[in-house]
């Protein structure tokens, strides 16, 4: 029989070859794992060690630390050292110096309470200098509980969070840790301005699903018998009211939601199911909800509303922010019914007055967004200048949502930019930050993200998915990873953002004389057909296209779609490397050299407008486009008409 003599414990250790079953289950003293090899066993006091922690030298020296040998130590020196070296000194000395050190053990300020000084700078608050190095806890009553780092950086069993510096008391057999400060956490918390009732400790080894946030809690939990809840002890005092940069709208905390509160019982950011009978954030207006941990993962993403009457006055300017930061004021009003429409505006964007006409009798596009206008616009009757009545109406100053940041976007007119967004090149409005150095550029329609939406592609809600890998686009066929995606789960539908979203119902093409209205689902089974009338290439049958029903033409989306679609034609910019204004021009005739690259410009192109002067260049070709495509800026001023 072997018998070992070891510094760490009184008795000699005896040598046991054999493996433990799972009846007889034991820990390594030094190490705290189990143990399923060879060990070395006190036979009077249930002591072990495993081979290898009873056979590691009590001095060697390591490359991370060539000064100095390590010694093997049973516990921690330094709370024992303080004990024989130092003295309490009253923290009213070194005001300064104390406001930036923190106590060891705790991580709290020195400042809270007299403290220890080590010869090597190492801090201890005089009461955490005094904790026992062993406890018992009535939440865990089986082992107990050590003064020790927190090395594997599990959370707190009662306050539930994680703290990555300091000491804590742990059990390393059941991974249990408790912080200093919540060894002895209040019995009562009562509080009317969280809750009308007081919550009472529960110090039980139990599981239970916390009413608060939905989640899983296990051990300590603090219950109101009033109103049968059961919830974590941080999540007692969850902000009641918040205005999320996820949502529109201010959201408040309830701790159960029915079916006809919600739109869809999907968290709208990370798109797993919510449990309605739990806690969790809802808008009762546009029937939104979200998790509570998703609504406030991070701090610069939501700040708190501290009443009901702060949380309706906000809601109020929200709903009215169009009208409390027009983009114009109302020259002249009539009377339809009951309505009044408003039939000429002076709009900050432009010099002249707009009217309001609903007569869409050529292709007229919108300096707003660029887009074809098919509906109800403001029109200039002394220059080319027009905007979707939705355009005019836009508010001077946004939130966009998404962007984690509670400070409005502005309203810009007139420049050309790349969408922070959807990355398109587009002319017209730009929302722009002018707050912070990210000097982002949203167009109106990405400023107005949905979070959901509808698709006639599909028949059920799509969630926005910011980043997705998955399946292809069933709108393309191109690849959906690192994209933003609308998806249907219950589908598998994925659609890219800019496929569900930017793709106008109607446009035209040069190779059709009539509209081409954007087709979801092919009907002619004949395999002759399937062919695009643009590039003459076979369709798949399963992607989206355009198709033009009086001539029964079709194609590709991306055939009739080019980049530069969102650049309004006839627009005009001053370039630095050019005297002149020039003119975003789409050449379909002649054909003129690019005086850049000497290729022919077929298609959109910047061209002088001194009739003299014959310089024309590519759009590729021109030093805005390569400035903002290599990000050297983020927007061009264009030349107002």
């Amino acid at each position: 029989m072997e018998v070992l003599p070891h510094f760490s414990h009184v008795h000699p250790l005896v040598f046991n070859d054999g493996r433990s079953h799972k009846s007889e289950e034991v820990y390594c003293c030094a190490c705290g794992e189990l143990v399923l090899g060879p060990r070395f066993s006190c036979v009077d006091c249930g002591f072990h060690l495993d081979k290898n922690c009873a056979e590691a030298p009590v001095e060697m020296n390591h490359p991370f630390h060539r000064k100095h040998n390590l010694k093997l130590m049973t516990s921690s020196p330094y709370v024992e050292d303080l004990v024989h070296q130092d003295k309490p000194i009253s923290s009213e000395c070194h005001y300064q110096e104390l406001e930036r050190v923190q106590c060891f053990a705790c991580q709290k300020p020195l400042l809270e309470s007299d403290y220890i000084s080590h010869e090597s700078r190492f801090y201890l608050h005089k009461k955490c200098f005094e904790l026992p190095l062993e406890i018992s806890h009535l939440s865990h009553r089986c082992h107990s509980l050590f003064l020790q780092f927190n090395n594997d950086h599990l959370p707190c069993q009662i306050c539930q969070e994680t703290q990555h510096q300091g000491l804590v008391y742990c059990c390393l057999i059941c991974k249990f840790v408790l912080h200093i400060e919540c060894v002895s956490p209040p019995p009562i918390i009562e509080d009317p301005s969280i809750h009308e009732h007081p919550f009472t400790r529960c110090l039980r080894e139990l599981s239970f699903n916390c009413d608060a946030c939905g989640t899983l809690g296990n051990y300590v939990s603090y219950n109101c018998s009033t109103c049968s809840l059961m919830v974590h002890k941080k999540c007692i005092s969850l902000p009641r009211f918040i205005k999320s940069v996820l949502h529109d709208h201010p959201i408040s905390h309830k701790y159960f939601v029915v079916d006809n509160e919600c739109t869809t019982h999907d968290c709208l950011n990370c798109h797993e199911e919510v449990n309605m009978a739990c806690g969790s954030y809802n808008c009762s207006k546009c029937k939104f909800i979200i998790h509570v941990n998703c609504a406030l993962q991070k701090a610069q993403w939501y700040y708190k509303i501290e009443s009901k009457d702060d949380f309706d006055k906000l809601l109020k300017e929200l709903l009215e922010v169009g009208t409390m930061n027009p983009s114009f004021s109302i020259r002249k009003m009539i009377k339809v019914g009951e309505k009044m429409i408003n039939i000429e505006i002076e709009h900050f964007s432009h010099h002249h007055n707009l009217v309001l006409s609903d007569e869409v009798k050529e292709r007229r596009y919108c300096d707003g967004c660029s887009r074809l206008i098919l509906t109800s616009f403001y029109g200039c009757l002394e220059c080319d200048f027009f905007l979707h009545k939705s355009c005019a109406e836009l508010p001077k100053k946004k939130q966009i949502r998404g962007r984690f940041h509670q400070d409005p976007f502005v309203l810009t007119p007139s420049c050309i930019f790349i969408c922070s967004f959807c990355r398109v090149l587009i002319s017209g409005f730009a929302y722009k930050c002018e707050v912070y150095l990210c000097k982002e550029h949203f167009c109106v329609r990405c400023a107005e993200i949905p979070l959901s939406c509808m698709s006639g592609g599909h028949e059920h809600l799509l969630l926005l998915y910011r980043e997705y890998c998955g399946q292809c686009c069933n709108a393309c066929g191109g690849s959906t990873d690192g994209f933003s995606v609308y998806r249907c789960k219950a589908c598998n539908f994925n659609v890219h953002y800019r496929c569900a979203y930017l793709l106008p119902q109607t446009t035209w093409h040069k190779s059709d004389r009539h509209g081409l209205i954007l087709t979801y689902h092919e009907d002619n089974d004949y395999s002759q057909y399937h062919y695009c009338d643009v590039c003459e290439k076979e369709r798949n049958l399963n992607t989206w296209f355009y198709h033009c029903p009086i001539c029964d033409n079709s194609a590709h989306f991306s055939c009739v779609l080019r980049d530069d679609r969102f650049v309004k034609r006839r627009s005009k910019i001053k370039e630095s490397d050019h005297p002149h204004i020039l003119m975003f021009v789409e050449k379909v005739y002649d054909y003129p050299e690019c005086h850049k690259c000497g290729d022919r410009c077929m298609d959109l192109a910047l061209e002088c407008l001194d009739a003299e002067c014959k310089y024309i260049i590519h759009l590729k070709c021109s030093k805005t486009f390569q400035l903002l495509k290599n990000r050297r800026i983020n927007s061009v001023a264009l030349t107002v008409n």
